[in-house]
């Protein structure tokens, strides 16, 4: 702050700010604006939905002690207690041993690991790129975090802040994959779900500080920054206007729709969705100059690629994502948010305002392409509701193929529809566990944030992480958000974000409750 102060610039802006801040803190405005924010808090205090967030379920409350989540993490721990063991008896040699300890420093910097793994997963041109590096990679970062706990011997792979739905809805997976319609077309779509799988466990079991959760928020914004240069890029170079992209009759004179590394406009949207709530995030919570610069220049150059993607259904979701985090990180800014969002709305380009007006236009091609699909699902789920085709697009669209119910223009690829997909690829119990556990992880994130003993990166990292996971699931319902596996991939990695954050939360809260008084 002293450099901005002793700068030229700030010696000439700065009594400027000051003058204008004195004349707003007692203007008209700054009265009506104040007094909205407190009636908004005295209303959502006391509101059935604030409450519901807050209050911890029977459900949340069985699940950590339940002999289920017992059983399970120890099946799940059996390789790092083995290891502790090895450990417990060879300790002398191990720790005189030089190797020993440079590979013990190398494995308990498991974050860091996934940090740059998740880096590569998100910033790689699609050409480049295979799904099976990601299984590797997480296969490889699940033995570190094995490793890891090789010296602590209380450390377990954590399914307790993973909690019933997700472990349900993974259960959901190796269930809908023996049980699928078309085992072999099943096969690499199952590969997929274990590397989200790895993501999550590995994360939410090796995370333990605000620092590793600083980390990943800190790559997370740097391959934010890389991918919104190529769409910047792509913008310079020239895009060709693709009309199964766009209706050209009802948008006329909109440029070409930038994809960055994801070959699809609307998939580089929903990754863009899900990476600019968790830059912002990184921006208000960090405590460096580089890293307050890094989250803001990302945070711009993200929206920037976000108006270029020309995605209705992801702009409709992070404007959602925009209200929860606001709401989530100080109720009272909800009324200055409105004035924002009202003025940005003015100042948007002719394209992109207009485009933002044929999201409820049902004659655009786009809109009224999805109406077969949905009905070709919904005929489907009356045949095999509780079963499903199994898992994987491919087994899905076999399916309704092979009973002939898609009768569109064009041919089924997917149900553009993330809660349609889940249900005709895992069946009713697979829909039910997925909603289930996204719900139970962004409740949980709430009630986290709203002690006071959360720590300010910790509930930074929540927010963003809630707000990204809210955002995409209103986007799902107009898109199917998986369509591919790096997205599922990133999808889970800020899901894994959320709980690893409830968990180091509750370890502070329980030191904080066991600090003596002075």
């Amino acid at each position: 702050m002293e450099v901005v102060q002793s700068s030229v610039l700030g010696r000439l802006l700065l009594p400027l700010w000051h003058w204008l801040c004195q004349r707003y803190e007692y203007s008209l405005l700054a009265r009506v604006i104040r007094g909205i924010a407190r009636g908004w808090g005295q209303a959502c205090a006391g509101s059935g939905l604030i409450c519901f967030v807050t209050r911890e379920g029977c459900l949340s409350k069985a699940w950590k002690d339940s002999v289920l989540c017992r059983v399970l993490t120890f099946l799940l721990s059996i390789p790092t207690i083995l290891l502790q063991k090895l450990y417990s008896a060879g300790k002398e040699v191990f720790e005189h041993s030089v190797a020993s300890r440079i590979a013990f420093a190398v494995v308990e910097e498991t974050p860091l690991a996934v940090a740059w793994l998740m880096l590569l997963v998100m910033v790689i041109p699609f050409k480049y790129w295979n799904n099976a590096y990601s299984f590797a990679g997480f296969i490889l970062c699940f033995l570190l975090a094995l490793c890891a706990g090789m010296r602590k011997r209380d450390f377990r792979l954590d399914l307790t802040f993973l909690g019933p739905w997700i472990v349900a809805f993974g259960a959901m997976i190796f269930v809908a994959w023996p049980l699928s319609a078309y085992p072999s077309l099943s096969t690499r779509f199952l590969l997929y779900y274990i590397t989200c799988m790895l993501c999550v466990v590995v994360i939410v079991s090796t995370v333990e500080t605000w620092a590793h959760l600083l980390r990943l928020m800190s790559f997370s914004s740097l391959a934010l920054v890389v991918m919104s240069f190529a769409a910047l890029y792509q913008r310079a170079q020239g895009i060709q206007v693709n009309p199964s992209f766009v209706d050209m009759n009802l948008n006329k004179g909109m440029p070409g729709r930038v994809w960055s590394f994801y070959e699809n406009p609307n998939t580089f949207a929903e990754v863009l969705l899900l990476l600019i709530p968790i830059a912002i995030a990184y921006m208000l919570c960090t405590k460096s100059w580089f890293g307050r610069f890094l989250g803001l220049f990302s945070t711009g150059v993200g929206f920037v690629a976000m108006a270029m993607t020309y995605s209705r259904a992801s702009w409709v979701g992070l404007a959602f994502a925009a209200v929860v985090f606001v709401v989530l990180w100080n109720r009272k800014l909800i009324p200055a948010g409105i004035l924002v969002a009202l003025v940005g709305l003015a100042l948007l380009p002719d394209t992109v305002f207009n485009r933002i007006l044929t999201i409820f236009n049902t004659s655009d091609t786009s809109t009224n392409s999805r109406f077969p699909l949905y009905y070709a699902a919904a005929e489907f789920l009356q045949q095999r509701p509780v079963l499903g085709a199994g898992l994987g697009s491919d087994a899905v669209r076999q399916a309704i193929g092979d009973l002939n119910l898609f009768h569109g223009k064009d041919h089924f690829v997917h149900c553009h529809n993330i809660y349609l997909q889940v249900w005709c690829e895992t069946g009713l119990v697979g829909l039910i566990s997925f909603v289930g556990g996204i719900l139970w992880a962004i409740k949980k994130g709430c009630r986290a944030v709203a002690t006071g003993s959360c720590d300010p990166v910790v509930r930074m990292t929540v927010i963003g992480g809630v707000s990204a996971l809210a955002g995409t699931m209103l986007c799902g319902m107009a898109d199917y958000i998986w369509n591919y596996p790096r997205v599922m991939l990133i999808f889970w990695f800020v899901c894994a974000l959320v709980l690893a954050g409830v968990r180091v939360a509750g370890r502070q809260a329980q030191e904080t409750e066991h600090v003596p008084a002075p």
